[in-house]
C-alpha cells in the first residue's frame, strides 16, 4: 500500500457534476491542494475548525451524475475565458479534472427515459456505491449543485429527490445546495429520519440573501421599521436559464423571502424579481431597495448592489459543507444539521436566521465535531449536549 493509499479518502459525489459550480469546486480544490491559490472563502480553513477532524482538501475525491456530456476540462476552459477561473488553471489542474471526469456517470431521467423511479434510484445508488469501492473511500457525501427545478406537482419524485433517495440508500450524508425538493419530498421524510444519516440544506446563501441575513437583524436591533423591501436579480448561465421558468424562480424566491420574515418578524411589502440575461454568463447583479421609518416617522431609504460570480461564491461553501457533513457522519451525527444554517437560505432543522447568530452556531458545531466518542458509529443518531431535536423546519 502506498503512502497516499494509507490516508483516508472521502468522496464528494456532485449532482450536476459538469456544471459551472461543480467544475469550480473540482478545479479550486486541486489549485489549493497544489498550493497554487490560498483557501479564500473556505470557513473550514479558518482557525476555529483546525481541530475539528475535518477531512483534508487533499483527501477529497470527486465524481457525480450529470445529464450533460461537456467534459470538465472544456467547461473549465470556458470558465477561465469568462474570468471565473484564473487564466491557465485548467491546464495546471488538468490531471485532477480528468480524474473527476472519469468518475461522472449519466444522470436522469433523460429525454425518452422509460425507467421507473425505482429503476433510476437503483441505478444511481449503484453508481455511488461503485465510486466508493473503486476509489477505496471511507465514505462519500452527495451534494446537489444542479440547476433549480420547479416544485413538484403530485406524488411523482422530481430528479433531485431521486438522487436524494439514492444517497440515503447508498449510506451517504446528503447536502442540498439548491432550492430543489431533494429530501423535502413527503415520501422521503420517513426514510431520511430513519436512515441514521446526517443531511443539510437547502439553497446555498451566496449573495443577495447573505446580505439580507445581515441587514434584517440590523434593522430589528436598531428598532427601525421596515416598510418595504424589494429586489431584482440579473443573471446568466445555467442558473439564469433554469430560473427563467416562473415555477423554478418561485422556489428560489421562497428562501429569500423567508429570511426577511424571520429576521424582521414580519413580511414587508415588495418582492424579488429574477431576470435572465444570457450575456452575463456566470456573473450576477442583485439590487435591493429598502424603505424604512426612523425616529418620529422620518422616511428613509437604503439601497444595495451586489455584483458577484456565482460559481466562485458557491464553490468554497460546497467544499465546506462536504467536509462538515463527512465529519458529522464519521462523528455519528444523524438527521438535519440545523447548525449549518449559516450556509443556507432555507435551512433544515431549527435555528436562527440572522447571520451572526448562525455563525455562533457554526462555531459551536465545530467544537462539537472535535470530540470523538468511544465506539462512535457513523450511523447512530447523536443530538449532542445542547439537546437540539433536529426537527425539520
Amino acid at each position: 500500500m502506498s503512502a497516499s493509499d494509507s490516508v483516508p479518502r472521502v468522496g464528494v459525489w456532485l449532482i450536476g457534476a459538469r456544471g459551472s459550480v461543480a467544475t469550480t469546486v473540482v478545479a479550486g480544490c486541486a489549485a489549493m491542494t497544489a498550493g497554487l491559490h490560498p483557501p479564500t472563502g473556505l470557513i473550514t480553513e479558518t482557525p476555529p475548525f483546525t481541530e475539528s477532524g475535518l477531512p483534508a482538501l487533499s483527501a477529497l475525491v470527486f465524481g457525480g451524475h450529470d445529464t450533460l456530456d461537456c467534459p470538465l476540462r472544456k467547461r473549465a476552459e470556458a470558465l477561465a475565458a469568462g474570468g471565473v477561473l484564473p487564466h491557465g488553471l485548467p491546464t495546471a489542474v488538468s490531471a485532477e479534472l480528468a480524474a473527476a471526469e472519469r468518475e461522472i456517470r449519466p444522470g436522469g431521467p433523460l429525454p425518452g427515459d422509460t425507467r421507473t423511479e425505482e429503476d433510476l434510484i437503483t441505478a444511481f445508488t449503484a453508481d455511488i456505491r461503485s465510486f466508493v469501492r473503486r476509489c477505496r473511500l471511507t465514505r462519500a457525501v452527495v451534494v446537489n449543485v444542479a440547476s433549480t427545478e420547479p416544485a413538484p406537482a403530485g406524488d411523482a419524485l422530481p430528479p433531485s429527490s431521486l438522487y436524494a433517495a439514492a444517497a440515503l440508500r447508498a449510506g451517504c450524508a446528503y447536502v442540498n445546495f439548491t432550492p430543489s425538493t431533494g429530501l423535502h419530498h413527503p415520501s422521503l421524510r420517513r426514510q431520511s429520519e430513519s436512515s441514521g444519516l446526517p443531511f443539510a440544506g437547502r439553497d446555498g446563501k451566496t449573495g443577495q440573501t447573505l446580505l439580507r441575513s445581515v441587514l434584517g437583524p440590523m434593522f430589528t436591533q436598531r428598532a427601525l421599521t421596515v416598510r418595504a423591501w424589494s429586489g431584482t436579480n440579473l443573471l446568466g448561465g445555467g442558473d439564469g436559464a433554469s430560473l427563467a421558468d416562473p415555477a423554478a424562480a418561485a422556489a428560489k424566491n421562497a428562501g429569500k423571502e423567508r429570511v426577511l420574515a424571520d429576521t424582521l418578524a414580519t413580511t414587508p411589502e415588495g418582492e424579488v424579481h429574477i431576470d435572465e440575461v444570457p450575456a452575463l454568463g456566470d456573473w450576477k447583479t442583485a439590487w435591493d431597495h429598502i424603505a424604512f421609518d426612523g425616529f418620529l416617522g422620518t422616511r428613509m431609504i437604503l439601497q444595495t448592489t451586489w455584483q458577484g460570480c456565482d460559481s466562485s461564491l458557491a464553490a468554497p461553501l460546497v467544499l465546506d459543507l462536504a467536509r462538515l457533513a463527512a465529519r458529522a457522519q464519521e462523528r455519528g451525527l444523524s438527521g438535519p444539521l440545523g447548525e449549518l444554517g449559516f450556509y443556507f437560505k432555507d435551512p433544515v432543522g431549527q435555528g436562527p436566521s440572522g447571520l451572526g447568530e448562525q455563525y455562533e452556531e457554526l462555531l459551536a458545531f465545530a467544537e462539537r465535531l472535535r470530540a470523538q466518542p468511544a465506539g462512535g458509529s457513523s450511523h447512530v443518531g447523536d443530538r449532542g449536549s445542547d439537546g437540539r431535536s433536529g426537527e425539520w423546519r
